[in-house]
């Protein structure tokens, strides 16, 4: 029998995530026999706030992950802007891998790299976030036999990804961010059995290859996916579906989306071609509009009448699509599609 202590928490939040991440630290007891990686999701210039913040909230130092730092019991480490953060052989690497529904860091990478390395001796956590990026991860550490827990619904400002995890993980524990910190003290430290545990499946292994950058591991996506019909938003390559139940795609160079993170990022991709578009018939209508006034300087009156046509018709054009961009209609529609 091989047993091993519980000792690695991995947590993820998005939108509504700093205020969950503060409540979340001032409950971890200061001798925490675990170590703590945090991914926020960031925009990918600049630096990060966060680990002062979350070294100021709570008795556990916070600093911001580095490539190769050794996992340490009672410390909180931070994802960086613009980096992967992936667990490996105790310690953790930065990858500057593909985004994940967009992201870079990811959720998800986190949780699925620390699925793989410890198994059993992992805690995930979720907290407040937009649309679903940790459920795949947090699928990956309850298949692999860690401790999940989310945020409850209630006390979450943005209910998106706490809410797609309870949809698709049996949670151990559902709790105020408050809480939390006393449900991974009762946790952390246990020994688990790890002998028994089940080889990790080829999806697993690839995805965890893909956000390592271990060339000889992302060469199979094809084995696992069959072909979608859809682009990546990133690439523009083909999106491969990666379960039966059409949630989940990846391109051939490792673009990773779920359907409701696609389907957002197809909206902003259709608002960027519609403000394109608009630029374009603006430009047209001055172009016709000089068009015409050349023509009847020279005395071509029929040629300025097609100018004119052209400029009426594009300016009407225009101004039909810029009153539908000024309405909103394309945020609108994109923030129906996203989950509550």
């Amino acid at each position: 029998m091989a047993l091993e202590a519980r000792d690695l928490v991995v947590v993820g939040a998005s939108a509504g995530g700093v205020e969950a991440l503060r409540a979340f630290v001032a409950g971890l007891p200061a001798d925490l026999p675990a170590a703590v990686v945090v991914v926020l999701h960031l925009p990918a210039g600049g630096t990060s706030a966060l680990p002062a913040i979350l070294d100021r909230s709570g008795p556990l130092p916070a600093v911001s992950a580095r490539h190769g730092t050794e996992l340490e019991p009672g410390r909180i480490h931070v994802a960086p802007p613009d980096h992967h953060v992936v667990v490996e052989d105790g310690a953790l690497t930065l990858s500057h891998g593909p985004t994940e529904n967009g992201h870079r860091p990811a959720v998800d990478t986190l949780f699925r790299s620390a699925a793989m390395a410890r198994g059993p001796g992992v805690i995930g956590i979720v907290l407040s976030g937009a649309l679903d990026d940790g459920t795949a991860g947090m699928v990956a550490v309850a298949a692999r036999g860690g401790v999940t827990m989310a945020q409850d619904l209630e006390d979450a400002l943005y209910r998106g990804m706490p809410g797609s995890v309870m949809r698709h993980v049996r949670v151990d524990h559902v709790l105020p961010a408050s809480r939390l910190g006393d449900a991974v003290r009762r946790h952390a430290g246990e020994l688990v059995e790890t002998s028994d545990l089940p080889a990790p499946s080829p999806l697993l292994r690839l995805e965890a290859g893909f956000s390592a950058r271990r060339s000889d591991e992302v060469n199979g996506v094809d084995e696992v996916g069959q072909p979608s019909g859809f682009s990546c938003p990133d690439c523009g390559g083909t999106l491969l579906e990666l379960d039966a139940e059409r949630t989940r795609y990846r391109c051939r160079v490792g673009h990773a989306w779920t359907a409701d993170a696609l389907l957002d990022a197809q909206a902003g991709t259709l608002e960027r071609a519609l403000w394109t578009a608009l630029r374009t018939l603006e430009e047209k209508v001055s172009l016709a509009r000089k068009l015409r006034r050349d023509a009847l300087n020279r005395g071509s009156e029929r040629l300025a009448e097609r100018y004119a046509r052209t400029e009426e018709e594009s300016a009407h054009a225009a101004d039909v699509l810029r009153r539908y961009l000024l309405s909103d209609s394309v945020g609108e529609q994109a923030r129906s599609d996203r989950p509550s």
